[in-house]
Formats: C-alpha cells, sequence, structure tokens
C-alpha cells in the first residue's frame, strides 16, 4: 500500500523548505531519509509517530505552562521528521556564533568596567543604563577568565531565499537544551540505519562539555571544583530540564536553601555537614539571586552570594549582569559590537531592527504598524508582541498606546518568510514554520553545539514557535563532511 505520507504533493505555498526544494525533490542532505520515507507505509509512520510520543511521555519530557484550564504540566510536542542541516551551512553558521558570543562578552565586559563602547558613543549610554537587565551592583565586576556569558542559546531563523539571521539572543538562563537531547535519543532509536548513513554529527556530549566549561571557570588554583546546579523549584516550567542536567553531569541539584554563605565561601548544607562550593551553575535570574543585593523578598537565591562572588571565591554561571545583552534594543546593536571590538563584518545579520525610541524609527513604526512584528525589547515567550500583518486595526491602535507611552520598551521588524519543515498532519505532510536555537559554551575557549533545539509552530500559518504557545520541536541532524 502506497503511503500517503510523500513529498510529490507536499505543499511549498512559496517557502523555503528545509528538506525539500522548490522542484518537490528532497535536498541532497535528505535523500536518503525521503528513500526510507517512502518504504514506510501510512500505518507504518504513524505507528513510529505514535511510539516517539508514548517515549516522551515515559520519559517525563514536560514543561509548564501556568494558567491553563487543562492543567500546567505538558508532554513536550515532537514531530519525527527531523530538520536537516548540511556541513557546509553549518560550518559558516558555527564561525557567525562564536564571532557574535566573542564580540557580545566583550561589550558585557566593557559596560560594566571601561565603558569603551558608550564613551565612543557606538551603542547609546542611556539605552543601555535604562535597560531593566543592567544591573549598576555588577560594575567593577571581573569574572573568572572574564567569561560572562558561558551559556548562550541563540535564535535563528531562515528567509524565503534561504538566508540565515539572528533573531535574539538569550545569554541569562536559556532553556530547552534537554529536549534537543531527548529528541536525539529517540530519533536515534527511531531511523537508525539513516541517523547512520547520513553521518549525523554527534551532540550527546553536550552535557560533559558543559561540565568542562564549568571546571574552567572555577576560581584559579582549585583542582577539582565543586559545582552545583541552582533551580528555583519543581514548580519552574524548565525543571524537568534542571533535573535532567544535573544527573547527566552528576551535580548536585540545589536551591537556594540548600546554601549559604560562611567565611568567605559558599556551602552547601548536606547530611554529612557543609560541602563547599566553587561553582554555581544558576537557572535563576539576576533579580532573585540574592536578597541582600537584589529583591529584598527574594526567598529563591543565596543571601550574601553576590559579596563572596566579588571576592572571587565561587563561579556564577552565567556571570549577573549577563542579562544586559538579552535586551532586544540592544540587539539592534551586536553589528556594530562585532565591528568595534573585532574590526570583522558580522558572518549572521541580524533582521533589520527599529528602535521606538529613536524619533525617525517611531515615527516609522507607528506608521507602518500594519506590516511590522512588534515586541517588547525585553519580552520572552512569543508574548508581548503585534504581529502586524495578522493584527486588526484596534489591536494596532491599542498597540501604538503602549509604544507611545514607552517607546524604550519597544522595537518593530518586518515580518519575515520563516522557512518551513514537514510534519506529520492527519494522513499526509504539511509544512510548519520553524527557527534553530544552537547553544554555545564558553569556558577558555567558545564551543557550539552542532546542531540545537529546532522549534515549530505546530498551528497551521502559525509564526510563533514557543513551546508556551502550541510550539514543539524536532531533532536537528548537522551532517558531517
Amino acid at each position: 500500500m502506497e503511503s500517503k505520507y510523500t513529498f510529490k504533493d507536499y505543499q511549498l505555498e512559496g517557502f523555503y523548505d528545509e528538506l525539500v526544494d522548490s522542484s518537490h525533490a528532497p535536498r541532497k542532505g535528505a535523500q536518503i531519509l525521503d528513500r526510507r520515507l517512502d518504504s514506510l507505509s501510512s500505518e507504518e509512520l504513524l505507528a513510529i509517530q505514535n511510539s516517539a510520543e508514548k517515549a516522551f511521555f515515559d520519559l517525563g519530557i514536560t514543561f509548564t505552562v501556568y494558567g491553563d484550564e487543562m492543567g500546567t504540566e505538558k508532554i513536550f510536542p515532537f514531530d519525527i521528521i527531523p530538520r536537516i542541516i548540511e556541513a557546509y551551512e553549518w560550518e559558516r553558521l558555527e564561525k557567525g556564533l562564536k564571532q557574535r558570543i566573542h564580540a557580545l562578552n566583550l561589550f558585557i565586559d566593557d559596560v560594566y568596567n571601561d565603558q569603551k563602547i558608550l564613551k565612543d558613543n557606538v551603542v547609546p549610554r542611556e539605552l543601555v543604563e535604562n535597560s531593566p537587565c543592567f544591573f549598576k551592583e555588577c560594575i567593577g565586576i571581573k569574572p573568572p577568565k572574564r567569561v560572562w556569558c558561558h551559556i548562550t542559546g541563540t535564535d535563528l531563523i531562515r528567509d524565503k531565499a534561504g538566508t540565515f539571521y539572528v533573531l535574539e539572543d538569550n545569554l541569562r538562563c536559556p532553556s530547552g537544551v534537554s529536549y534537543v537531547l531527548a529528541n536525539r535519543q529517540i530519533l536515534k532509536r527511531t531511523f537508525p540505519q539513516v541517523f547512520t548513513r547520513s553521518k549525523v554529527r554527534t551532540i550527546e556530549d553536550y552535557p560533559s562539555l558543559l561540565l568542562e566549561k564549568l571546571y574552567e571557570v572555577a576560581p584559579d588554583a582549585i583542582e577539582r571544583p565543586n559545582v552545583v546546579l541552582l533551580t528555583p523549584g519543581c514548580f519552574n516550567s524548565a525543571y524537568y530540564e534542571h533535573v535532567f542536567l544535573a544527573q547527566q553531569m552528576g551535580i548536585a541539584l540545589v536551591e537556594g536553601s540548600d546554601l549559604v554563605v560562611n567565611e568567605g565561601y559558599v556551602y552547601m548544607r548536606t547530611t554529612k555537614g557543609l560541602e563547599k562550593v566553587d561553582v554555581i551553575y544558576r537557572r535563576i535570574g539576576e533579580d532573585f539571586l540574592d536578597p541582600h543585593v537584589f529583591r529584598k523578598n527574594s526567598l529563591l537565591g543565596i543571601p550574601g552570594v553576590m559579596d563572596i562572588y566579588k571576592k572571587g571565591n565561587v563561579t556564577l554561571v552565567n556571570a549577573p549582569g549577563t542579562g544586559v545583552a538579552d535586551d532586544k534594543a540592544i540587539y539592534a546593536y551586536v553589528p556594530r559590537m562585532i565591528q568595534y571590538y573585532l574590526d570583522e563584518e558580522p558572518i549572521i545579520p541580524n533582521v533589520p531592527t527599529y528602535l521606538c525610541s529613536e524619533e525617525q524609527d517611531l515615527d516609522y513604526v507607528l506608521g507602518h504598524m500594519d506590516e511590522l512584528v512588534i515586541k517588547e525589547a525585553n519580552g520572552a515567550g512569543g508574548y508581548g508582541m503585534l504581529v502586524g500583518p495578522r493584527s486588526s486595526k484596534e489591536m494596532q491602535d491599542a498597540f501604538a498606546q503602549k509604544i507611545k507611552e514607552n517607546p524604550r520598551n519597544y522595537i518593530a521588524q518586518p515580518m519575515i518568510a520563516l522557512s518551513r519543515c514537514p510534519v506529520i498532519t492527519g494522513d499526509h505532510f504539511e509544512g510548519r514554520h520553524v527557527d534553530l536555537r544552537p547553544y554555545i559554551l564558553y569556558g577558555r575557549e567558545i564551543s557550539v553545539m552542532p546542531g540545537g533545539l529546532t522549534r515549530v509552530a505546530l498551528k497551521k500559518g502559525s509564526i510563533v514557535v514557543n513551546s508556551s504557545q502550541g510550539g514543539g520541536s524536532k531533532d536537528t541532524w548537522v551532517l558531517g563532511k
């Protein structure tokens, strides 16, 4: 019986497709996968998809959505058709990501120390100092190895022409890598021969590489650093990931109440007494980190930890203050940072961005709201944004009022026709929009995971890929040479 799951009648609808070219033929890197899919009946392919979903359920791979009447704990949606990136494409992306993180790290170090880029008016001082993620409490800090952004998740998109762009940078507590590793675990079992024959690059060493980087940034003269992962607790939306990474690295998962400052160091409470801690991989925001310095009512952090950090007796990962580079208004200046610090042209371009804090840009945005995607400068999760071409006049007017009240808090970008990838829908394949979040680790050197989290907007026509708004994920295959 011929399968209905073929690319012969697959609708491209004018978008760049990650697996299928404009003639409806599988791209070179997807040919082995295509032959395997052709060999499966519709029933067999659906059975494989159902088996993969059951594996996710059995592994407890979840995320949390608050305020959902169906419950807060959700199984992460997953589609078994992988996204494939060929070796030559990845080589350029890897170089571009290393370049970008190098420049961003220099920027963060600069704005909290010498502030040369602000004095030279390359980035407006008021834009930085008015960012809610710029913490004056971090001025003068010099973290070990001068590394601030140890772990970054940079969101990439591809347009109709197949060109990659950086959509945004995530340097505070980037999440999602546990889903990448779980996706791979399941896909290797799903298409083992295709996986091997396609020469897919490995990602399974990510936990050991992460631990190695955490060791590298420990305070000096410590042979075997004691590393812990600090979680806000089981009600956090990424708690599954916190547990997973701690288990994979073989380190303790702790909450703020498990740690205590004593005689110039940080210690973990254990059944055998206090145990010194050298590196804290924090998965809580700066404002909750130390009630002596930031939010005084925080019950999630460690009282006094910032003082110990400033003395160099513990390393915090990512460094407090790193989030200033997460600000979407600051994002617009990253190409200038690359030129300023590295004297290089950006390898991966930004999406063109209008800053509503700039009078000329503001006038343009207010006059073209039906054409633009408008975002809060520090929003996340696909919330606090207006997709102009899909909005009503009433929605635009209401959003315009918000912009006028606080222009610094909004940026706007043209609506990019995101690339798509096939997903199993009913009894056939349909294209759904995707982005890509590679993970970049920074210790002595910068390393990039080959691939990352491909997020999929599972709702037909949607460009919002976030899991909290109906998005799912795919395994991302970076092919070897």
